[in-house]
């Protein structure tokens, strides 16, 4: 019965995500569904052990969505 679950319902999705310390310095990965709790956590494209105790490379970063009401934030004069 618990094949026939796993064949109908999707795997939760797991996301990579990499601790900074306050330098910028790679001290950690970590695979999870949802964000872990804390500072310094990122989220990473993949998991590059030669990070550890680097600096993370400009494009293994993930950006965050830009928010879709730009339309309706102040600017300034």
């Amino acid at each position: 019965m618990a094949s026939l679950l796993h064949l109908l319902l999707p795997a939760p999705r797991h996301t990579a995500y990499a601790l900074l310390d306050a330098n910028g310095t790679c001290l950690a990965f970590k695979h999870c569904s949802q964000a872990p709790e804390g500072d310094g956590w990122v989220q990473v494209q993949e998991v590059q052990l030669a990070w550890l105790g680097h600096a993370l490379p400009d494009d293994a970063r993930v950006c965050k969505p830009t928010s879709r009401r730009w339309h309706q934030r102040i600017l300034a004069a």
